[in-house]
């Protein structure tokens, strides 16, 4: 193929995930020419995505061009792909708020940017750019495919889905492959030698089959040997990736319902009613939940950053390994055409049947030079669908909110959400969206914003 593909990354400020992102495109051979245009608000941090991703460029000695823009629809002029990974308001303030304001009304979360009061109010602020990106995209690159990594993901797709249908999208998330390997380490297997079969919605898909696949040729079910290990106390181990947050949650989950979920025990521990409730703190113990846990990353990842700035401000080239996230091998593929399998967030459009049309769903997709073509899954175990339902109607009030315009549907999100609904009544729950809406303010769509609380808690 004698053209380059061009690939533009919205949100490039994002210094370490842009240099994973754009370190692993720039390893595949069918890639290394690419045009690269990264794109920032923050043009101090675009110029250190930049400086990084010309020394990724030196280093490996390839010849792909590498160019910088303040402006989203210049960066996206031409695109074959977009890379999107940005957050809306950041940790400081928008973060900040969405702990600190549920706080006062004794409602404590743990990660709040999936589901949740955190997870709609990022929603809110975040949706909207996404559509001006599906407007741009539509006017300068309409033959693109986006690659979404932006939280709360499966509200995201879902708003792309139903304001822009014929936008290719898929969203992205590491917890599938990411936990395969932790369960794999948990039980000192290969991770090369785990087949497995998953479905669900976004942070809460299960794994329906999880088996090891053996010198002769068969299969073994490893789920017996979760259930033995979790029981013995062999599992979970340390949690490598973060030694604060172990799997408790996820193994006690997996006695009660059959199958083990995709997302982190600190994620999933609000998207339930039963590990953190007024008054139980010996579930906080018993399960080791980290509450406050994403404000204490952030600020251990901001530190973490200008640590490494100024290490690479002295260095002529980098060390580059290859990360475990899907987009240089979605790219790849469409590129090429060489297939792969990915696990991606699509509207479900007839892949899981007792989840509601239309939803995000997280399934298996191939992957070539036709897109990304998701695969039918079926029904899932009536117990999944029910856990995963609870999460898909917040979710699809928050969208009807942004279809709408309408602040109704916020409040009724948040009455809907299971951890919201267990710690709060109906009048705390209405305040304490009217005091959310308040402080983001103008980070906020000029319909959601509230000058001032209609009542007082």
């Amino acid at each position: 193929m004698t053209q380059t593909p061009k690939i533009a990354f919205i949100g490039a400020g994002s210094s370490v995930f842009m240099r994973n992102i754009v370190g692993d495109i720039l390893q595949r051979p069918d890639l290394s020419d690419a045009h690269v245009a990264l794109m920032d608000i923050d043009a101090a941090r675009l110029a250190e995505s930049t400086a990084i991703a010309n020394r990724m460029v030196s280093t490996l000695g390839c010849g792909a061009q590498i160019t910088s823009h303040t402006d989203q629809r210049e960066a996206l002029t031409g695109a074959h792909f977009v890379v999107v990974a940005f957050q809306i308001g950041g940790y400081d303030p928008c973060t900040i708020t969405d702990f600190e304001v549920p706080k006062k009304f004794g409602l404590r979360q743990t990660i709040a940017d999936t589901l949740g009061i955190g997870g709609i109010m990022r929603g809110l602020r975040t949706i909207p750019h996404l559509w001006s990106i599906c407007e741009d995209m539509t006017d300068v690159c309409p033959g693109a495919t986006m690659l979404q990594y932006v939280n709360p993901m499966a509200m995201n797709t879902w708003a792309i889905a139903r304001k822009y249908p014929q936008i290719k999208q898929v969203g992205l998330c590491h917890s599938v492959q990411g936990t395969s390997q932790e369960l794999a380490n948990d039980l000192d297997i290969d991770p090369k030698s785990i087949r497995y079969e998953c479905a669900g919605i976004n942070h809460i898909a299960f794994f329906t089959k999880f088996e090891q696949q053996m010198p002769d040729g068969t299969r073994r079910d490893l789920y017996p040997d979760l259930h033995a290990a979790y029981r013995e106390g062999r599992a979970p181990k340390e949690n490598t990736h973060n030694p604060r947050c172990p799997n408790y949650i996820r193994y006690e989950m997996m006695t009660k319902l059959n199958y083990f979920v995709t997302e982190s025990s600190e994620h999933f521990a609000e998207y339930v009613p039963w590990f953190i409730k007024d008054g139980r703190d010996d579930l906080i113990k018993k399960f080791d939940v980290q509450l406050d846990e994403y404000p204490k990353r952030c600020v251990e990842q901001i530190a973490g950053w200008a640590e490494e700035r100024e290490r690479l401000a002295t260095q002529d080239t980098m060390e580059l390994n290859e990360s475990h996230e899907y987009a240089s091998e979605i790219i790849n593929s469409i590129w090429t055409g060489v297939p792969s399998v990915i696990h991606g967030n699509v509207a479900n459009m007839g892949l899981i049947d007792n989840l509601p049309a239309g939803c995000a769903v997280e399934v298996a997709c191939l992957i070539d030079s036709n897109g990304v073509q998701p695969t039918r899954y079926g029904a899932l175990p009536p117990q999944l669908a029910a856990i995963m339902q609870s999460s898909v109607t917040v979710q699809g009030l928050v969208v009807e909110a942004m279809m709408a315009q309408d602040p109704q549907y916020i409040y009724h999100a948040a009455m809907m959400d299971p951890h919201t609904a267990a710690e709060l009544d109906l009048d705390q729950i209405w305040a304490l969206v009217d005091e959310l809406r308040v402080a983001h303010g103008d980070w906020l769509p000029q319909w959601a914003r509230l000058s001032k609380p209609a009542k007082v808690a």
